[in-house]
This record gives C-alpha cells, structure tokens and sequence, in this order.
C-alpha cells in the first residue's frame, strides 16, 4: 500500500473516532459540513486535504477548489484559533492563508480541542476500575522518571563542577565574565592614549 493514503487513512479513522466519542466535536463538524480545507505541512512538503460532510474525510490529493488553502507548520496551527495571530503569522512569513479566515479558524478550533482520552479507551475494553488504575499507574510512572532524571542532572552538575571540577561553577563564569569586562575596558583605555599620543605627534 503507498505511504500517502496509509498516512491519510489513520488520520481520518483517527480523527473520526475521536469526534464521535464527543457531541461538542460533533457539533463542531456539523458547522464545518461541505467545507474542504487544504493543508500544506511545510516541514514535512506533504498536503492534506479535509473534506467535511457527516463525517471528515482526509485525502492526500484534491481536484476541485479549496474553500481555505493554508500552508503553515503543524506548531502554527493552534495558533489560528484567534485572529489577531493570524495577520501576526502571515507578517513573519510562518502562514499563507487563501480563502476563509473563520473557516481556518473553525478547523483550528477544532483540532486543538481533540484530545485523545485515553482511560475512556481502554475502559471499553478493560472496564472503568483496571483502566483508571493502568493510566493512573502510568502517570505515577512518568511523574516518577521525570523527577529521578532531574535528579540526576542535578547530580551530575554538581560532580561536574564541584567533585571533578571539568566545569565551573556559576560564581566562576560570573567571576571570569567581570575579569573579561576589566580587560576590554583596559584596551579602550590604552587605545585612547595610543590615539592621543600619535595626534599629540
């Protein structure tokens, strides 16, 4: 199977699934409802074309005419929500937008609120306790890790540069910092006296 429609194709059942589990969502697609948006990923130069009709159908290539053509990169496009970013982003060259402003809103409004609940998943398949306990455990395991990593930065920071002193300190770069400031005044100073000397001759 080629990659592109394999891509687009877990997007869209992706994307539907998370919608019909939520009547807000539903609703949001209804407003959408004969709208086709095509997108334009700059940082991975691939298209993707939204077609909204009951459900939204995601295709990789797209005869007609958009009624919102918007290039952009995937970080910039909860950014579209309000408006007053949007002339912002086409400023600084991060956003080419043609067509419907509040259309790429809507869509943008759209995407940032679905997030994938991942206990309600697994609840259907294990029941409401095991599945509240697995993600409960697994956030408990994440908070965990990331606080033994900082830890361990902290360790290692202080090993660095205070056990084997590889790096130095914060009182050190400032210290040097200041030294390197006494310097560059000292060769202004010399500079200007040489300056005088040479006018003075």
């Amino acid at each position: 199977m080629p990659f592109e429609p394999l891509v687009t194709g877990v997007i869209e059942a992706s994307l539907n699934r998370l919608i019909n589990d939520d009547p807000q969502y539903i609703q949001q697609v209804v407003r959408l409802k004969g709208k086709v948006i095509h997108i334009h990923l700059q940082e991975l130069n691939r298209q993707l074309i939204f077609v909204f009709s009951h459900q939204v159908d995601v295709l990789s290539q797209y005869e007609g005419q958009p009624d919102c053509y918007l290039s952009l990169k995937l970080s910039v496009l909860p950014q579209l929500k309000e408006q007053a970013n949007i002339t912002q982003l086409i400023k600084q060259d991060k956003l080419v937008l043609e067509g419907d402003i509040q259309l790429a809103q809507k869509f943008s409004q759209l995407i940032s609120d679905i997030k994938p609940d991942p206990e309600e998943w697994l609840s259907r398949i294990t029941g409401d306790v095991l599945a509240h306990t697995l993600v409960q455990g697994a956030k408990n395991h994440t908070d965990w890790l990331k606080t033994g990593l900082q830890s361990q930065q902290r360790k290692l920071g202080t090993v660095l540069t205070q056990e084997w002193q590889v790096a130095p300190n914060g009182l050190e770069v400032a210290s040097f910092c200041d030294q390197v400031d006494d310097v560059v005044s000292q060769c202004g100073r010399i500079e200007q006296r040489i300056n005088r000397l040479v006018s003075n001759s």
